[in-house]
């Protein structure tokens, strides 16, 4: 049994970690017997039973005689096993801690035990997460924070380890939200013009206000597509505006009636009785111009009508032939 004290290592690791802070004259001769009750006494004193524990005092002599066998300690490949891991290395801590085990176990085979499987699986997790706190610093910021965040690190460890607090992470998780639901808004128009050439698939997520970065990232369609699709865009607006402003030039036109010289003789005779009837009630150039226009009478008649009616005659004359 060990005591109450704090132990951060397991016994065996803490006995290499012993091991390797002693000479080789150590584990030689006579001196052997010596550096086993040496160690004993450091890890009794550090909360470990040793001396007292034959299971643990057979474990400290096992790995004391393979140290003077092989003539290094076990914790020289250990180290050199964990600082040669990269991320990749990492990515499945399952298949990582055998490919460590077998590698650090290749003199030493009882790294090779079962029962220290879930100690190399702990170590393989902290040296991830290392790593992962590295390359999260290296990005920096929100990039760093949403790193961890997606390989599935805790958010206590991460406020821990990158000194930050919650409401920092809740802003990263809700620009994470934001792009997801992008992502699957995205996803739903892209159905709507499944079977479509690329062309018009980039037009119908443009109108729908889908950024040209979701576009080219989410809807994997090419710069060019976009860039033909807004080229076409702009010809179909500049015709709607050209056919708008035509519909509106008739639709003037239509509302002021035909031009002097397209009036036939017939109707510029009524127009003209109709504009002297009106004259009999107001002198009024204004009121003249709003009876004229509620009998429809042309906006060509109306203008000479309140500026110059004493054209009239002559049109009338004109119109008698």
């Amino acid at each position: 049994m060990t005591s109450a004290a704090a132990i951060n290592q397991p016994l065996w690791l803490a006995i290499e970690t012993k091991i390797a802070e002693l000479d080789s004259a150590d584990f030689s001769g006579k001196a052997t017997e010596g550096t086993v009750q040496k160690i004993a006494r450091s890890l009794d004193d550090q909360g470990y039973n040793v001396t007292h524990h034959a299971a643990n005092l057979l474990m400290l002599r096992r790995a004391v005689d393979t140290r003077a066998k092989v003539g290094r300690p076990l914790m020289n490949d250990f180290t050199a096993a964990a600082d040669a891991l990269t991320l990749d290395d990492v990515t499945n801590p399952i298949q990582a801690t055998i490919a460590f085990a077998h590698r650090v176990g290749a003199d030493f085979p009882d790294v090779l035990d079962m029962d220290r499987r879930a100690d190399l699986r702990a170590t393989i997790n902290g040296i991830r997460l290392d790593l992962l706190v590295a390359k999260a610093n290296e990005l920096g910021g929100d990039k760093g924070i949403r790193y961890l965040i997606e390989n599935n690190v805790a958010e206590s460890t991460i406020m821990q380890r990158l000194d930050i607090d919650q409401a920092k992470i809740d802003a990263v998780k809700q620009a994470i939200a934001a792009e997801l639901a992008e992502i699957k808004r995205v996803e739903g128009l892209l159905k709507e013009v499944e079977g479509q050439d690329d062309v018009s698939k980039a037009k119908h997520l443009i109108n729908k206000d889908v950024a040209d970065e979701s576009i080219l990232s989410i809807a994997e369609l090419g710069q060019d597509a976009i860039d033909q699709a807004r080229h076409e865009m702009e010809k179909e607006l500049a015709e709607k505006a050209r056919l708008a402003a035509e519909a509106e030039a008739a639709k003037k036109a239509a509302a002021e009636g035909p031009k002097l010289d397209d009036i036939s003789s017939d109707d510029m005779l009524g127009y003209i009785e109709d504009i002297r009837e009106i004259m009999e009630f107001s002198d009024d150039p204004a009121e003249i111009a709003t009876m004229c226009e509620q009998s429809n009478i042309p906006k060509a008649l109306i203008e000479v009508a309140t500026t110059n009616p004493d054209k009239l005659d002559e049109l009338e004359a004109a119109a008698e032939g």
